[in-house]
């Protein structure tokens, strides 16, 4: 052989390996794309499954996270029911709750306007003074709100060792049961007064400020001046003004002030009867003393029969003035615990003459009353 056909040969050998190994890396990089072409395709069934689950879940989320519809007015409900409880049980209220109590009460007291008109049947409560146990034994013995429907004549505070008591359960009770309590004001709902008889002190003592003090003697002034009962019974506090000839005067006048040293609101809160005629200057010092003649004369230019008022100590409890056509209940028995006093309280049941009935002093400890009250 020659050597370039050695070479020949050899070049040759290479050229087919070459080709060889060309051929087999062809064969591997289709084999390779074809792998690549020819892998499964991904199952997205699961991914779907979990993104519905997801949403599922969000939805779910969704539902839970939506506000749930609240009865606020069942709530405030719950909410004053409990309070009622505490100060039946002699347990103070919080300053917030006081502050959020009186705020929902002027809110109520402005509605009312500066005359009440009030339906029988009714049971009526004049000066309480703070005398907590006693306005707990009428309720007891009488029957409590709202199964029965009352009208305070005003005095709440002053005097008396529990006037925060009262007062708290009876803005509280107003708060809860707006139509079944009528709430009225006398002298002693006012800031000037309260200082010096005992409500201011009291809030002091129990609270360590004035703020509850100030709260309160700020909602006496929404408090309502006077109710006709039925048509033909005035309730007032105190009596009757040389300024005012008709009811219809009491409803014009300014009641969102403390109450002045003169002037008809002063007199409608300070007034008594008397059996001198006419206006005279009262030993008050504040507002006047009236006489048959105008008392006849008011309840004949209103159409009215009767006035039934307050503020006077009575020693059997209620008085009958001016041919019986104005009565005197006070409701605070064995005054201030040195008076030996009676109450009383007058029931008015639908067009039945009214009834006066008389009580004494509770001697039943506080804590056995509440269970047959509220």
């Amino acid at each position: 052989m020659s050597n370039n056909t050695k070479k020949k040969k050899k070049n040759n050998s290479k050229n087919k390996t070459t080709s060889s190994r060309e051929r087999n890396k062809t064969k591997t990089k289709t084999k390779s794309k074809q792998t690549k072409n020819n892998k499964p395709k991904k199952n997205n069934s699961n991914k779907n499954k979990s993104q519905t689950k997801t949403s599922t879940n969000n939805k779910t989320k969704n539902k839970n996270n939506r506000p749930k519809k609240v009865n606020l007015q069942k709530n405030m409900h719950y909410a004053l029911d409990q309070q009622i409880e505490e100060i039946l049980n002699y347990n103070i209220l919080l300053e917030n709750e006081i502050y959020q109590l009186c705020e929902k009460a002027k809110e109520i007291f402005l509605k009312e306007g500066n005359v009440v008109n009030i339906t029988a049947p009714i049971i009526i409560v004049g000066d309480t003074h703070g005398q907590y146990p006693d306005l707990l034994h009428i309720f007891s013995k009488h029957g409590s709100v709202p199964d029965k429907k009352y009208l305070f004549l005003g005095d709440y505070v002053d005097r008396g060792s529990f006037s925060v008591e009262t007062i708290t359960l009876l803005i509280a009770t107003k708060v809860r049961y707006p139509d079944r309590i009528t709430l009225l004001r006398g002298n002693h709902e006012s800031q000037q007064t309260t200082k010096v008889y005992g409500f201011y002190q009291e809030c002091l003592d129990r609270y360590g400020n004035i703020s509850v003090w100030r709260i309160f003697t700020d909602m006496f002034e929404y408090l309502p001046i006077a109710g006709i009962i039925n048509n033909s019974i005035l309730a007032i506090h105190g009596g009757l003004s040389p300024d005012i000839e008709k009811v219809k005067d009491i409803r014009t006048l300014d009641r969102f002030k403390d109450i002045p040293f003169f002037g008809p609101l002063c007199d409608l809160m300070w007034s008594d009867p008397d059996e001198r005629d006419g206006f005279n200057q009262s030993f008050r010092g504040a507002g006047y003393t009236f006489g048959e003649n105008i008392s006849k004369s008011f309840l004949k230019n209103n159409k009215l029969s009767l006035i039934v008022r307050a503020h006077q100590l009575i020693q059997e409890g209620f008085n009958l003035n001016h041919s019986e056509q104005v009565v005197t209940i006070f409701s605070a028995p064995n005054y201030c615990g040195t008076v030996n006093n009676l109450g009383s309280i007058m029931k008015i049941e639908n067009q039945a003459e009214p009834e006066i009935i008389q009580f004494e002093e509770t001697r039943d400890h506080p804590k056995k009353m509440l269970k047959v009250i509220w």
